[in-house]
């Protein structure tokens, strides 16, 4: 494990995340970061509640992401219901049922040796060089169900320890109030990036941006994958509505809005008139949306600053006054001020203003 002042400083930093004004699961990579500093994993996985209740999955291992859509074949989840006690797509049953840290032994209905035999194992875990897990459900004090944190070791790293997941444990109300969800604010969120695909009125795909692949994969990366002909539900349903409207429907264009670890995708249906003798089609525009507390958590991340110089920058961007600052980080105005002061001066800024500069992007900016 990490050395013990390390581990202070990255469960100060934790429980700073659970008290800032951005929370849910586009707060995991801040999250995962510090857990990184207290718990040696290769990689961090959240799967929690998305539109209508289903599973939506963030995997930090770009290479287990991509086998996602593999999980969903028929034949991987019956062998996942062979070999684990609770597979992955029933998080809502686990957040009701699931208390505190698993190991893999206990997760898994048959010995480890058998469970890495299996299809499942050998079509989801193993592409991303999975040798070992530990899963955690989280639930915020009232009870109401965040999602399941899973950590991935290699194949080639020793096991969890029963301390190491012990320590994840203790960190459950901590990861549960930085993960819980929390009411989106759209004056809050800036555009990150836009695509476009064509479908027909029957639901192909006809043609698609190179920009709509890269956020179609971030936006419905458990559910589509680029070159399979099928769509995803919530883009059938969207032409659905646009051609084959229900009688009563009258109001305006068909539309929905996903949010998921990497942010709000919202998806507009739109008519395209028959060109050259071809038929209509459906122009689905996507747009991508990020909250500024996240962008300027990703920022503050590289810039290096100490903790508290760190969180006295974070509300300051976020337009906070100096008596709200001190009350939040339980010191006096006066501090604050004196602080301030100093932290302009380590980003080579003068106005609250010229921090929000140095911070975000111009086109960011609030």
């Amino acid at each position: 494990m990490p050395p013990p002042r390390r581990n202070t400083q990255a469960a100060a930093r934790l429980r700073q995340l659970a008290c800032l004004d951005v929370t849910g699961a586009q707060a995991i990579s801040p999250v995962l970061a510090e857990l990184h500093q207290l718990i040696g994993f290769d990689a961090g996985c959240l799967i929690h509640p998305g539109a209508q209740g289903e599973m939506e999955v963030f995997m930090e291992n770009p290479v287990l992401q991509a086998a996602m859509p593999d999980y969903f074949d028929p034949r991987i989840q019956y062998s996942e219901a062979r070999v684990m006690h609770r597979g992955a797509r029933h998080f809502s049953e686990a957040l009701r049922l699931e208390r505190g840290v698993q190991m893999l032994p206990q997760m898994a209905k048959v010995s480890v040796p058998e469970l890495v035999r299996s299809d499942f194992f050998n079509a989801v875990l193993r592409p991303g060089d999975v040798g070992d897990g530990l899963k955690l459900p989280l639930r915020t004090s009232a009870g109401q169900g965040v999602g399941i944190l899973w950590l991935f070791r290699r194949e080639a790293d020793p096991r969890f320890a029963p301390e190491e997941a012990a320590a994840l444990g203790r960190l459950e109300p901590v990861l549960a109030r930085a993960l819980q969800p929390s009411e989106a604010d759209a004056e809050d969120n800036d555009v990150c990036g836009q695509g476009l695909l064509v479908v027909s009125p029957e639901g192909r795909l006809q043609w698609v941006s190179p920009e709509a692949q890269t956020l179609l994969a971030l936006g419905l990366g458990t559910r589509w994958r680029v070159g399979r002909g099928d769509l995803p539900d919530v883009v059938q349903l969207l032409v659905q509505r646009l051609f084959w409207p229900d009688a009563s429907d009258d109001g305006p264009l068909p539309e929905v809005t996903l949010r998921t670890a990497n942010g709000a995708f919202s998806l507009r249906a739109t008519r395209l008139a028959g060109v050259a003798g071809a038929g209509e089609a459906a122009a689905i525009h996507i747009t991508h949306r990020v909250p500024r507390g996240i962008q300027l958590l990703a920022r503050l991340r590289t810039v290096g600053l100490p903790r508290r110089q760190a969180e006295l920058a974070y509300w300051i961007a976020r337009g906070v006054q100096e008596s709200q600052i001190a009350q939040r980080m339980g010191v006096s105005v006066n501090t604050v001020v004196y602080h301030r002061r100093h932290l302009y001066a380590a980003l080579g800024v003068q106005s609250r203003q010229g921090l929000v500069d140095r911070l975000l992007p111009p086109s960011t900016t609030p």
